[in-house]
């Protein structure tokens, strides 16, 4: 896995969101090759329960930037250490219609077990680069939601998860400058959702 192309990379911010949150996006190297750390949320929790993330959370006080939110959220969420963490650089901000903006850092972590806060990750799914990038495993959507507008939404399917919304969009910028990626050339399927549906990414 070649990060030189998310260390060369001048991120875009936003700056127009009420709050901000930082992620990691862990790079393991797995004996069958590259691989990334996901978390996926506690049922209970009252943002995106039971989706598919990156270890991460809102800033806080006591966070001295956007890469310590980072590395402090990693640690309370897995049991990742600050010490093991290479950093290699910053993905763009991705704005949420949570009303945060998200700062994606990438960095290098020891390919061992992890020890997830039952109270907030339900589970740590280490999902394989190879399978992230194909196509079999990816899919698209066109979602129009009457108060949040039209979005295209990724989806990743893997072992038996699936990565989307805001996690995915973060994962679809990794791959292009890690791995040279880009999503498949192919019409987006068209959904048209209830009002009630809370959100579109």
């Amino acid at each position: 896995m070649d990060l030189s192309g998310v260390a060369a990379h001048r991120p875009v911010r936003v700056t127009d969101q009420d709050r901000a949150a930082a992620v990691l996006v862990p790079v393991v190297d797995a004996a069958d090759g590259a691989a990334l750390v996901f978390t996926k949320r506690a049922a209970d929790l009252s943002d995106h329960p039971g989706q598919m993330s990156f270890p991460g959370g809102g800033c806080e006080p006591r966070d001295p930037d956007c890469r310590s939110t980072a590395a402090r959220e990693a640690n309370e969420e897995i049991g990742l250490g600050r010490d093991e963490v290479a950093f290699a650089g910053q993905l763009d901000d991705i704005a949420t219609i949570t009303e945060y903006a998200v700062t994606p850092f990438v960095g290098r972590v020891p390919h061992r077990e992890f020890d997830p806060d039952e109270r907030e990750v339900a589970e740590v799914a280490v999902l394989p680069v190879s399978a992230l990038t194909d196509p079999s495993n990816y899919d698209l959507e066109k979602r129009s939601h009457p108060e949040y507008g039209t979005a295209l939404v990724h989806f990743f399917r893997v072992d038996g998860y699936t990565v989307w919304g805001a996690t995915a969009r973060i994962l679809v910028q990794f791959l292009d400058l890690a791995a040279g990626w880009t999503p498949p050339d192919r019409d987006p399927t068209v959904v048209e959702l209830d009002p009630d549906y809370p959100e579109t990414s």
